[in-house]
């Protein structure tokens, strides 16, 4: 048993007792995953204790020095005796996560090793939130759904699709908005994966015709994921996605996103307002609902009300009352909305704006003292006023509530570490030519190379923006004229500032985006 007590109040006393060497941090460079690999994580935990590699030297990091058969233990797993090592408990509880998370957990390698033999689906017990680092002891599906879901967490990865043909079975994971083949299972595993993932979700492993949905929860050390499962029956049997919603991803500042600083500030004092309508527009995957919670981090919500309808609820966000859309029960947007305006709020954040009676209510609510945050699909900031009237709403609520417009996409970033240099190509001169208006010419762009830190030149993304506000005189074109996209763009100063295009030039230009990736982009 470990001395909790001693490590926590005298650890560097114990230390010095029993002659054990003391250190006050952990350097991530002593972490050697490959040193762990026949030592259980479990294990780790239990003893707090993980061999690490420390100037050419091998000791053993241990919370209670006086542990002598976790020692004992390790020098039978590893053929040799390690020189203790102690630190702060906390301080090797993070070691542990860390050098396991940074182990090579390939999926794609354990399915190689896999029988191609026909087999039953394997149904074990499933917990509220099984660790991803643990796979010792379990059937070979599940570690091999495991690892999927491992790998695809250190990938960064949004989704994973699971894919059966005729012949074979593919599983692949979207990065960056883009789907990559990773593992290649047996066909024979499919009916015992499928059931294994529909198990996880709580969702009826008998039930192959009809379309479901589920959740699930995985932990990864200390970190949950929650796991939306949607499985539709195709002729080659189900096809399952897997929707991997990291919770330490959902609140993310608003000067992270990639927004101008004149931009931010612009936005931040829009949403900072007492009531009216605040629109983040843009197609599906474009990072719209991500924008609207980093809106919320900037609010108090300890002294404000914050609630939220939304389909589905994709993050919990602490503080904030969140609601989820059923329109099987009749609650939609529109019926939940009426609901929400009794609770006393203060911001309602409205997951998307889908048709007039929703719009409607929305409007309303903000001209009776409420601030309004929602999405709307358009291609750009000037779109949402045309989309608005054509949903039938009156111009003049229209001045009168909306207060912001920001429109945005999704580029992915070049990795700094193989990017190069190159001349422009002709179809990127006459881009620029078209929309650089006064923008300094480039002599030269960066490109996508790839190398083995990255996925084919990029790694991560960011976005781009344009941002329309309402000022006194676009109110009175909205009033007076019959809006257009064009009309709204001539009326609009701040939209005159930053477009979407001039932003993803200004980018292309810092070197954060190739042309190539802003075209694609673009391209609709």
């Amino acid at each position: 048993m470990i001395r909790e007590a001693s490590t926590r109040i005298h650890p560097q006393a114990d230390a010095e007792r029993y002659g054990v060497e003391w250190s006050d941090q952990v350097d991530d460079s002593w972490l050697d995953p490959a040193l762990v690999q026949s030592v259980p994580v479990e294990w780790a935990r239990r003893n707090l204790a993980l061999p690490v590699r420390r100037t050419n030297r091998l000791y053993l990091l241990l919370a209670d020095p006086s542990a002598v058969h976790a020692q004992d233990d390790m020098a039978i797993l590893l053929g040799q005796r390690l020189t203790p090592l102690a630190a702060p408990m906390e301080m090797v509880r993070q070691a542990i996560e860390r050098c396991y998370y940074q182990g090579d957990h390939s999926a794609a390698r354990f399915a190689d090793g896999l029988s191609p033999s026909p087999s039953e689906p394997v149904l074990l017990p499933v917990s509220r939130a099984s660790d991803l680092l643990e796979l010792t002891d379990q059937a070979p599906v599940t570690q091999f759904i495991n690892l999927v879901l491992l790998e695809a967490v250190k990938g960064g990865a949004s989704d994973v699709h699971v894919e059966p043909f005729e012949t074979r079975l593919r599983i692949r994971y979207r990065i960056d908005g883009i789907l990559y083949e990773k593992a290649s299972p047996p066909k024979s595993m499919e009916l015992a994966l499928v059931s294994r993932l529909k198990v996880m979700a709580h969702m009826d492993i008998a039930e192959t015709r009809l379309p479901q949905d589920g959740m699930a929860r995985v932990r990864v050390g200390d970190r949950e994921i929650d796991i939306r499962v949607s499985t539709i029956p195709v002729a080659e049997g189900e096809r399952v996605v897997l929707r991997l919603l990291n919770r330490d991803a959902a609140w993310m500042p608003l000067t992270s996103l990639g927004m101008d600083e004149g931009l931010c500030q612009q936005f931040k004092s829009a949403v900072r307002a007492p009531h009216g309508v605040v629109i983040v527009c843009g197609p599906t995957g474009s990072g719209k609902t991500t924008t609207l919670y980093a809106a919320l981090d900037g609010m108090d919500a300890m002294r404000r009300n914050i609630l939220t309808i939304e389909d589905p609820v994709e993050y919990q966000l602490p503080d904030i009352g969140q609601m989820q859309v059923k329109p099987k029960i009749g609650l939609t947007f529109a019926a939940g909305l009426r609901h929400l305006l009794r609770q006393d709020p203060d911001v309602i954040l409205v997951g998307e704006i889908r048709d007039s009676e929703t719009a409607e209510i929305a409007i309303r609510a903000s001209l009776t003292g409420h601030l309004v945050l929602t999405t709307l699909h358009t291609q750009d900031a000037p779109g949402a006023f045309v989309r608005l009237v054509d949903m039938g709403i009156e111009r003049y609520l229209l001045a009168s509530s909306v207060r912001a417009v920001l429109a945005q996409r999704l580029v992915r970033c070049l990795c700094p570490a193989c990017r190069h240099e190159s001349e422009p190509s002709d179809e990127w001169r006459r881009f620029r030519a078209r929309y650089a208006g006064s923008m300094p010419v480039d002599r030269s762009v960066w490109n996508a190379s790839g190398c083995d830190r990255c996925l084919e030149g990029y790694r991560g993304r960011t976005g781009i923006f344009e941002l329309l506000l309402v000022d006194p005189a676009m109110q009175e074109y909205i009033r007076r004229e019959s809006i257009t996209v064009a009309g709204v763009r001539d009326g609009s100063t701040s939209y005159r500032d930053m477009t979407l295009r001039e932003d993803g030039l200004r980018k292309v230009s810092l070197g954060l985006t190739s042309p190539a990736e802003l075209l694609a982009v673009l391209a609709g």
